[in-house]
């Protein structure tokens, strides 16, 4: 069965002023949040998670993909991307991240926002309202340190304990008057290859 959806929400943030300075470009952040039903809530130590991802990853990917891009004005606007789960008390984490770590949920997102890198994310397990905290980085950069951002957010009634909190989040634009350079000046300047950072 596909995923049983209790509700969405979307997620919108706009800073046009950071630290006491207007933002020549404004950063938006964007995350589309789905609240399901734990599809393993009830049934003990489940071996085998397989079919349920197959029955709800691609699903949901679709759907939050689709949200985020309605909110983006479209996949070329989407700088920064990055997922979450938040599993309810009840549940296990690696129930989120079996939806959230496949393909079948993240390629939707890559594809329609032509991304290379893999995309940053959290899975934790919490109660309703517990904080939700969406990485991102450069759709195309890892090294690109403007758009290491954060979404932050809670959802007063979710997870509930045999529920599952997933989401995607973007971003267009960097963060307001970044000024800490890009991961390659640091290794230029320590002598360090870009495959062996820590020279080790």
């Amino acid at each position: 069965m596909p995923a049983e959806i209790r509700k969405t929400l979307l997620h919108v943030e706009n800073t046009l002023i950071e630290g006491g300075k207007v933002a020549e470009q404004p950063l938006k952040m964007i995350a589309a949040i789905a609240v399901i039903r734990n599809p393993w809530a009830g049934r003990g130590f489940v071996d085998d998670l397989k079919p349920e991802i197959h029955d709800c990853a691609p699903g949901l990917g679709s759907l939050l993909t689709d949200m985020v891009l309605d909110a983006a004005g479209g996949g070329d606007k989407v700088e920064a991307y990055g997922k979450a789960a938040i599993v309810g008390v009840n549940g296990e984490v690696e129930h989120g991240s079996a939806l959230i770590h496949t393909l079948r949920f993240g390629n939707f997102y890559r594809e329609a926002v032509g991304a290379k890198s893999y995309l940053a994310f959290t899975n934790t397990r919490g109660p309703a309202n517990a904080s939700m905290q969406i990485p991102l980085m450069d759709k195309n950069d890892g090294g690109r340190r403007s758009h290491y951002l954060t979404i932050q957010l809670q959802v007063a009634d979710a997870p509930a304990p045999d529920e599952i909190m997933i989401a995607l989040g973007a971003s267009i634009g960097g963060r307001p008057h970044h000024r800490i350079g890009d991961r390659y000046q640091d290794l230029k300047e320590l002598g360090h290859d870009v495959d062996n950072p820590a020279a080790v």
